[in-house]
């Protein structure tokens, strides 16, 4: 694929090369070249808007690379040297927003002389600015300095806490009877015991299929210990940091600070969100959770509660009993490259894209894969996929920037961090690589941006998991599944098999809801309230809201790595979702390639990046503004309807 040599993909080490030096231009490097054009804004020289972007692209180059490396490179050392580059970098950051020379020079930019999409960013920036305190006295802006460094310090100790955290326990070697047949290969037994680690694709199966129930409490609490107790105490300081920060600058708290530039607009907003959300799937949860209850006194007639322990595994039975559906037999149909490149397929023709290999591309581990993309022939960018486990890695999923792509200057490149098994997937793992990849296209296809400011998912926070929410939706249909679902003969999933593995998704919807808005509660929450026992007050909540119960030694929140980045936020994934749900009504269930409508929500919603308000894209795109009719009517559907 031919790129114009001013968007050439960046320049990456080889897994054994000098990744310290690299990482040292890269972020020290640039953050020289941004100190430069400060100074030329504050002086005057050129025109102030376009210093402005020049400045965001050199500390977006650095901030991405820093972010990166610090989770997924396999040197500890220099996970530790991306660490202090993002320090470095957020610490520029800091001093640039709060440096008067440049609030002047924006602030005496004539709106009027400008673009829409400059007067954006104009506006955006001098709101920024203020946010950042730029307007405050010298004392408040001193001590505001202060706490965004701490505030960088103590998110990178919380995942890094996170990140190295990984346990392992040992069970019974009878304990694995059950368990698919790959996954006992992979964890034979030594003296008479099985190591189960805290990996996703270790610690989600042994839930889902051992019927030791002893075996899957000690499994259960060894996953929900990660970061304790550790992260405990530094989650406190970081939400009294945040507290402090959002009251110097003449908020409440936290919360309501953050959620000043959301769609949702106020912090009391977004606990009236998770109030309504609970009340609405209540019902539907605890219809749902009781039928989970009466299966599992068949095993346990004194079982009282369906915990953390023993959920994944009797909604396997119920779904294997009630709707016929074996998830090993779902299993046999997802093997990991059939579904990788499937998945590249389902989009390419979706959006119009192309996907292209690139063979022996340098990247931080063998295990990556890296593709350039482009769009009806045109070149766009390139993507790597570093989709499995390893020690030190990232352990949750998610999309990380490795280049912010700017027009005319680089081309966006975009990074998916998994941790998927090398063989077989369940359907679980299909949707959540369908979601993830969701933001990978967001960010590519947003990517050609004149202002750095909107390039990508840089959209408000509680809609960005939306445009990957409705990608999700492509996962579930049998046409799409058929064309790379196939079993060891080559045959594919049959359409029947789809059905019932959708009516059984169905049937816990309610409950699984009911255990999102406990995570958003306690995220909102505990930056509101700032309690003095976490702890306690997680399982306040935990009790409120979750209708799943917890195990008496799990402390799940040290290891909530949303925490961090979403931080009184999570919510956003279920506002997020209604509109998902009202996005996908403009497409037709029976022809989800239908052409006109994809390419049509890719140019409106997708490529506009951040340019525009996200609920001004969204009707552009329905022609209307979106409303929960969509969503509400998914919540009132039945298993099997």
């Amino acid at each position: 694929m031919s790129t114009p040599a001013d968007l050439a993909p960046l320049s990456l080490p080889a897994p054994d090369g000098d990744w310290s030096a690299w990482l040292a231009e890269r972020c020290s490097g640039a953050l020289d070249r941004a100190a430069a054009q400060r100074d030329r804004l504050v002086v005057g020289d050129g025109d102030p808007l376009e210093t402005w972007n020049t400045i965001g692209i050199h500390l977006a180059d650095c901030l991405a690379a820093a972010g990166l490396l610090a989770q997924v490179h396999p040197d500890a050392g220099i996970r530790a040297e991306a660490e202090e580059a993002e320090l470095a970098a957020e610490r520029f950051r800091t001093a640039l927003m709060l440096d008067d020379g440049v609030h002047s020079a924006l602030a005496a930019v004539d709106p009027e002389r400008l673009d829409p999409d400059a007067r954006r960013v104009l506006a955006h920036s001098l709101r920024d600015l203020r946010r950042a305190g730029v307007d405050r006295d010298e004392a408040t802006r001193s001590r505001l300095r202060e706490i965004s460094e701490q505030e960088t310090t103590l998110a990178q100790a919380f995942s890094r806490g996170i990140r190295e955290g990984r346990r392992s326990t040992q069970v019974p070697a009878a304990a694995v009877e059950g368990l698919p047949e790959d996954w006992v290969a992979e964890h034979p037994a030594v003296g008479g015991e099985v190591t189960v680690t805290t990996d996703y694709p270790d610690t989600h199966p042994f839930l889902t299929f051992s019927t030791d129930a002893a075996a899957r409490r000690a499994v259960m609490t060894a996953f929900l210990d990660v970061g304790w107790p550790d992260n405990a105490a530094v989650l406190s300081e970081l939400l009294d940091l945040r507290h402090e920060h959002a009251t110097l600058l003449g908020h409440q708290d936290w919360p309501s600070f953050d959620a000043e530039v959301k769609m949702i607009g106020s912090g009391p907003a977004i606990g009236d969100f998770i109030d309504e959300i609970t009340a609405a799937v209540g019902p539907a949860g605890e219809r749902d959770l009781a039928v989970l209850l009466d299966r599992a006194r068949q095993d346990d007639p004194a079982i009282e509660r369906i915990d953390m322990a023993s959920w994944r595994h009797y909604a396997e039975l119920v779904r294997r009993e009630r709707f016929s559906l074996d998830a090993q037999e779902v299993r046999s149909y997802f093997d990991f490259g059939k579904v990788r490149q499937g998945l590249l397929d389902v989009t390419g023709r979706l959006f119009g894209l192309t996907w292209e290999r690139v063979v022996g591309a340098p990247t931080w581990h063998p295990d990556v894969a890296t593709y350039d993309v482009a769009a009806d022939g045109t070149p766009l960018g390139r993507i790597h996929l570093d989709l499995h486990p390893r020690a030190g890695k990232y352990n949750h999923a998610a999309q990380f920037d490795l280049v912010p792509g700017v027009a005319g200057v680089q081309a966006p490149e975009g990074v998916l961090v998994c941790n998927f098994p090398r063989g077989l997937m369940t359907h679980a793992d299909v949707v959540t690589l369908f979601h993830e990849f969701g933001h990978l296209l967001h960010h590519v296809l947003g990517g050609r941006q004149h202002w750095v400011r909107f390039s990508g998912v840089a959209t408000e926070w509680d809609f960005v998991e939306a445009p990957s929410q409705m990608l999700e939706e492509w996962a579930w249909d049998a046409e799409v599944l058929g064309r790379f679902a196939t079993d060891e003969h080559g045959r594919p999933i049959p359409a029947d098999l789809v059905r019932r593995m959708r009516a059984a998704e169905e049937f816990g919807q309610g409950y699984l809801a009911r255990a999102q808005m406990f995570y958003a509660a306690v995220s909102y929450r505990l930056h509101l309230e700032r309690p003095d026992d976490l702890d306690a007050r997680v399982r306040e909540l935990w009790e409120e809201y979750n209708l799943i119960a917890p195990l008496p030694g799990g402390h799940f929140f040290t290891s909530f790595g949303h925490l961090t980045e979403y931080t009184s936020g999570y919510y956003t994934y279920m506002w997020s979702l209604v509109i998902a749900k009202d996005l996908f009504s403009a497409f037709d269930p029976a022809d989800l390639f239908a052409p006109e409508v994809a390419r049509r929500y890719r140019d409106t919603v997708l490529r506009p990046g951040g340019s525009r308000d996200a609920a001004d894209l969204v009707e552009e795109f329905l022609g209307r503004p979106y409303d929960s009719a969509a969503f509400r009517a998914w919540l009132e559907q039945g298993p099997g309807a």
